[in-house]
């Protein structure tokens, strides 16, 4: 791996730099490895990954991780790494705790199996993957932030945020929380302004807003005329102006490209 090979532009967020563009890893199934090390081949150092085997394979993650850290071409605190908490509803039947344990034992033990997969001591974030409902928030929910307030506090996590959430929630749960979200991660659509409720709420708040499904979500209206004439002012492919946009919103966009010429792409923005 060459030395010169950089994540570009950080940000500083409650005093610890955070890379400005995520690779996110749901859906690769046995690709998972490959490309986790092709995204670090291309310059990302913030890789995005839950203990939720439905959608995800950490495990794939932390293949990829030994093997750069065993061969001494990166150091662990030269990566991001981010996973989430899922609840049971969720999940498939892989579950990664005990479901009739108490949700802070729930967390315990996902959080201590996502430590195994990725072979690490500490998180950089942790995300709660969703609240348990689709309106307000229930005391799982509270259960589960306080249990990940905790490892924050031990110091096991340095950042913690939710994901999946909508506004009236996201505001319930700062209202809650002893530890605000430092994240918020949500899919994030052209047609309700990019999601501007939630991320107005995360400006006033402090809060960073990391947006996934940026492509996929918008097909159509990335395929609209006025998007061919801004990727020909710009000599850029559609997904650069659309990452470049994210990022000028001040967002931290996430990627899930599976081609390692689209991830060099994408950081180029």
């Amino acid at each position: 791996m060459s030395e010169d090979i950089r994540m570009g532009p950080v940000r500083l967020i409650q005093g610890i730099e955070v890379p400005s563009f995520f690779y996110g890893t749901a859906w690769k199934e046995e690709l998972t490895e490959t490309l986790v090390l092709a995204a670090i081949e291309a310059g990302f150092r913030a890789i995005d990954t839950a203990n939720q085997r439905r959608h995800y394979y950490e495990e794939g993650v932390g293949h990829a991780l030994s093997k750069l850290l065993g061969e001494g071409r990166l150091k662990r605190g030269e990566l991001f790494l981010q996973s989430k908490f899922t609840f049971a509803a969720s999940q498939d039947h892989r579950l990664p705790y005990d479901p009739g344990a108490d949700y802070a034992t729930q967390v315990e033990q996902s959080f201590s199996n996502s430590l195994q997969h990725l072979g690490t001591d500490y998180l950089d974030s942790y995300i709660l993957h969703g609240p348990s409902l689709s309106q307000g928030l229930a005391e799982a929910d509270r259960e589960v932030w306080r249990a990940m307030e905790s490892l924050c506090k031990a110091g096991s996590v340095r950042l913690i945020g939710v994901s999946n959430i909508g506004e009236d929630q996201l505001r319930l749960l700062i209202e809650f929380a002893e530890i605000k979200p430092a994240f918020v991660q949500n899919r994030c659509f052209a047609r309700t302004q990019w999601d501007a409720k939630v991320r107005r709420l995360c400006t006033e708040h402090g809060i960073v807003y990391q947006g996934f499904s940026l492509l996929t979500a918008n097909v159509s209206e990335l395929n609209r005329p006025v998007m061919d004439q801004v990727i020909k002012r710009h000599g850029c492919t559609r997904a650069q102006a659309v990452f470049r946009f994210a990022l000028q919103l001040g967002m931290i966009p996430l990627t899930g490209t599976s081609d390692p010429e689209h991830m060099k792409q994408d950081l180029s923005v």
